[in-house]
């Protein structure tokens, strides 16, 4: 597993933190399958609670092709997160091209029931040791 770089982004007081690993176990070019894990870290900054409520993600692969994915929660939780606190997760992503790019959204709701979006930053999903074709 080859770690990336790390991606950061703060919106409304919640930092989403995003460092993408290549899976070449999972991985089988020969058949045109690239796999890649991810590691999230959603960080509360506010003063009061947040639910992650849902998910929005726009995957592209290295042909411009575009997969929008959309779910409550994510890996099946919809968590809450306390002041200060964090919550880590991680996911995966196959793509047909050895490049992509992911990026996307969060649906939270704050201690009243109130909604906003905080955004996942826009990430690199390049084969190690391969010249970038995306990004």
């Amino acid at each position: 597993m080859h770690d990336g770089p790390a991606y950061s982004a703060e919106t409304h007081d919640v930092v989403v933190r995003v460092r993408p690993s290549y899976l070449a176990g999972q991985s089988d070019p020969e058949a045109g399958r690239w796999v890649w894990a991810y590691q999230i870290e959603i960080v509360n900054l506010r003063l009061h609670p947040v639910q992650l409520l849902a998910r929005h993600w726009t995957i592209t692969d290295a042909m411009g092709r575009v997969e929008e994915v959309r779910g409550p929660g994510v890996v099946g939780e919809q968590p809450v997160i306390p002041p200060g606190g964090s919550h880590s997760y991680a996911s995966g992503c196959p793509l047909s091209t050895p490049s992509g790019a992911m990026v996307g959204t969060y649906t939270m709701a704050d201690e009243k029931g109130g909604r906003f979006e905080v955004a996942i930053p826009a990430f690199s999903l390049d084969v190690p040791d391969a010249g970038r074709t995306l990004n």
